[in-house]
């Protein structure tokens, strides 16, 4: 009888274990949810400052990553087509910042040239940005209305299918 049990749990477990997606963590709360996003700034790949809170008045997306992380570079080809996204709904769309933490500007714009995508490179020398928004690991993405407040936090990967839903969801007044 405690070996039936045993291997029944042990096949539970199995089947649960199958479907589990391991890149996949879903939106995650945090602190800052519902609130203003910090005020922090850091440089640009152009050179230039980036601060969030002049951001406001757009839909903001900020994905954290490294150019060596496996789910970053998973997830890239998924962050292109929801730029594309983004783009053909011209004013009405969110604004994507790549947040680079523990990489190099050679290393970031290599991953680039090699992966495509065209949006603004955001890097964090000073953790400002990481350690406003608590983040430990990447990637990690995260959703600004255009007021400034947090709406949404994604740890690990995302689709350019599910920020897309999200913010479709977000703007229409569904939390």
């Amino acid at each position: 009888v405690v070996v039936g049990l045993v291997a029944l749990v042990v096949a539970a477990l199995l089947v649960v274990l199958m479907n589990a997606d391991p890149s996949r963590d879903a939106s995650a709360g945090s602190p800052l949810l519902g609130n203003l996003a910090p005020d922090v700034a850091a440089e640009r790949d152009d050179g230039s400052t980036f601060t969030l809170s002049h951001r406001k008045g757009s839909w903001v997306v900020l994905n954290f990553f490294t150019h060596d992380c496996v789910p970053c570079i998973r997830e890239h080809p998924e962050l292109v087509e929801f730029v594309d996204q983004q783009e053909a709904l011209g004013s009405q769309g969110a604004e994507l910042y790549s947040i680079v933490r523990d990489s190099t500007r050679e290393q970031v714009e290599t991953f680039f040239a090699e992966r495509g995508g065209d949006w603004p490179v955001v890097y964090d020398t000073d953790y400002e940005f990481v350690n406003g928004f608590g983040v430990t690991l990447v990637p990690e993405t995260w959703i600004l209305d255009p007021n400034g407040f947090v709406r949404r936090r994604y740890i690990g990967q995302v689709t350019a299918e599910e920020l897309s839903s999200t913010l479709q969801a977000l703007r229409d007044g569904h939390p």
